[in-house]
């Protein structure tokens, strides 16, 4: 269009995006965003004077239902149920599903430990101490939410105290053996959990399979002495479910029998020797200690009731005579008479036997 003279030039004409087109617009910031862009809004000259007009407003965001909580799972961080005591342990109780926040608590025993809130989906984490046997009880969790009053459980957890095990002690019925025969040894572990299991040596090579006990028992192994290496060095091994638990018994040897023959022959020849001298000595005090005791208890000096001489006892006093009378049947005419003399300690002279005769009156 040519120019007239005398006339300032004219913008050049840009065309109005139409009503409700989408078109680029520049912000505060100079960056450019999509959108619908703002009309005026003009009244045409037939619109009445009086005419109102409305606007509608759109929102690019849209409105989310709220979810129900999914059951909470509760599980051990350290992933096993089994605990010693004064051991710390981790609980994660979580909900996969549902509209946050979530209040998770935990309970043991149906009582209430304790109680953590979360913004969001993510586990909650209780920390707990294993201080006595009442703390391995029945452990479950809770999870609600705002729009429900009442939660959901998780399953339930139990732990087990594990005890270590004691040092374990190997034994046989005998410490001796011969070529050719069977024998047994056999371990046993006190204390620890059950169940424990045991395995046997000799030196460092297993001798048997694992022995898995469920009770408070000894494993038993049967061996067969069949030739002198079989006189070596055995020990046992006991394990149980508690970790970095391993105990090994004390070294046990067998001896072989034909090294003790001699002594135990000697050992036996003088404990019999030593008993019949005792039972000799028994029978000899019935038999010949009580009698002679008897005898010198017999010989006692008492006067004699019976007769007694008394020649020339006037004249002579170098020698005493002493009778005893011992009693015989009646219808005997003499008695026995035990004479005793008695020196004279100055001439000790020697005398001759004096026999007297005794009437018995009857």
């Amino acid at each position: 269009m040519p120019l007239v003279k005398g006339e300032p030039p004219r913008p050049p004409h840009r065309p109005q995006a139409p009503a409700g087109r989408r078109e680029n617009t520049e912000t505060a910031s100079g960056r450019r965003r999509k959108g619908f862009a703002p009309q005026p809004l003009t009244a045409g000259p037939s619109s009445p004077p009086d005419r109102r007009f409305k606007c509608l407003c759109r929102s690019r965001k849209r409105l989310q239902m709220a979810k129900v909580l999914s059951n909470p799972r509760l599980i051990p961080v350290q992933g096993t149920l089994n605990v010693v005591m004064n051991q710390n342990v981790t609980l994660s109780c979580h909900s996969d599903s549902g509209s946050p926040p979530v209040r998770y608590t935990l309970f043991k025993r149906n009582q209430k430990v304790s109680t953590l809130n979360r913004p969001d989906l993510t586990p909650s984490l209780f920390n707990l101490t294993i201080n006595s046997a009442n703390d391995v009880g029945e452990y479950k969790c809770k999870a609600q939410s705002n729009i429900s009053s009442h939660g959901k459980y998780s399953n339930s957890l139990n732990f087990t105290l594990i005890v270590p095990i004691s040092k374990p002690v190997l034994s046989s019925p005998t410490s001796q053996a011969k070529k050719g025969q069977n024998v047994t040894l056999s371990c046993l572990s006190e204390n620890g959990s059950l169940p424990i299991t045991y395995v046997f040596f000799k030196g460092r090579k297993s001798i048997s399979p694992p022995v898995k006990m469920l009770k408070r028992e000894a494993a038993v192994v049967f061996l067969f002495i069949n030739s002198s290496s079989d006189f070596g060095t055995y020990k046992c091994r006991a394990e149980n479910s508690f970790c970095n638990n391993t105990k090994y018994s004390d070294s046990f040897n067998f001896t072989l029998a034909e090294e003790r023959s001699h002594s135990q022959l000697l050992i036996i020849s003088l404990g019999l020797t030593l008993l019949l001298f005792v039972i000799g000595f028994a029978l000899a005090i019935p038999f010949f200690i009580i009698p002679s005791y008897k005898a010198k208890k017999f010989k006692c000096t008492r006067p004699s009731t019976g007769l007694s001489s008394t020649t020339n006892a006037e004249e002579s006093e170098n020698y005493v005579i002493y009778a005893e009378i011992e009693p015989v049947k009646p219808e005997e005419e003499y008695v026995n008479c035990s004479v005793i003399r008695r020196e004279d300690e100055k001439e000790k002279t020697a005398c001759a036997s004096v026999y007297s005769k005794v009437l018995i009156r009857h």
